[in-house]
């Protein structure tokens, strides 16, 4: 896939080369990390998302990934809970679970997670 230029990369250096990491690939490894904890019920975009997007601010579809020149990571993922789950205990298990799952697969380093809890869906 050729580097877009609107899209941020992760840059590792390799024996016999680079690897480039796109922020897309990450958001999926979020989103997967997600769909594996108990009470999350799905992600919400924040009002003005669209326009988030248009002037830089890369949200897309309720997830947010920030790469800072040291190329570590800042998460941000607005969710939806489940009714009846304890909500800081899908958020801290959100935060453990993408944190480990992003430094595993992307083999980088997530520096914060944050989680916005935007509403609760009965499921």
């Amino acid at each position: 896939c050729p580097m877009a230029e609107n899209r941020q990369y992760i840059m590792q250096s390799q024996d016999g080369g680079r690897v480039f990491i796109s922020e897309d690939v990450v958001a999926a490894i979020v989103l997967q990390a997600l769909k594996e904890v108990e009470g999350f019920a799905g992600l919400s975009t924040k009002p003005g998302a669209d326009i988030a997007d248009l002037i830089g601010k890369k949200w897309g579809k309720g997830i947010k990934i920030s790469i800072s020149d040291s190329d570590e990571l800042v998460v941000e993922c607005n969710i939806l809970a489940k009714y009846g789950a304890s909500v800081v205990t899908v958020a801290r298990e959100i935060q453990a679970r993408v944190l480990a799952e992003v430094e595993s697969v992307a083999g980088t380093k997530v520096s914060q997670v944050d989680v916005n809890v935007c509403g609760i869906v009965r499921k």
